[in-house]
């Protein structure tokens, strides 16, 4: 059946003669390896409500464990998961620990994706 396909495309595709352009500027492995982390990384919904929690305002771990309602070691665990990645930061005031969104590219890419599920 793969001979038959591979026959059809030969017969109705001439392809492109920007093959070898493409292949020269496809992304680097290990940008795209990163690229999907951050997409793995959203496709967990308590991230999510992370994600966009933080995306209001700066919160210590015990107040994103009353916002969300889950233990404070399951919240340290997917903060910790989200600040590998460069997702979140924090910053360190006496004893408390605030956490942040890391950057505006993290606000955007989430933004635009919320919109987009939003639109249907």
């Amino acid at each position: 059946m793969e001979k038959v396909l591979q026959d059809q495309c030969d017969e109705t595709c001439e392809g492109t003669s920007q093959i070898e352009d493409l292949k020269e500027s496809l992304i680097p492995e290990a940008t795209a390896a990163g690229l999907a982390d951050v997409f793995k990384a959203l496709g967990d919904p308590t991230r999510v409500k992370i994600i966009y929690t933080l995306l209001q305002k700066e919160l210590c771990v015990h107040d994103l464990t009353l916002v969300l309602e889950m233990g404070q070691s399951a919240i340290s665990h997917q903060l910790r998961y989200l600040r590998n990645l460069r997702i979140v930061k924090r910053r360190k005031v006496g004893k408390t620990v605030f956490y942040s969104l890391d950057d505006e590219h993290i606000e955007q890419i989430f933004v635009q994706m919320l919109q987009h599920v939003k639109h249907g």
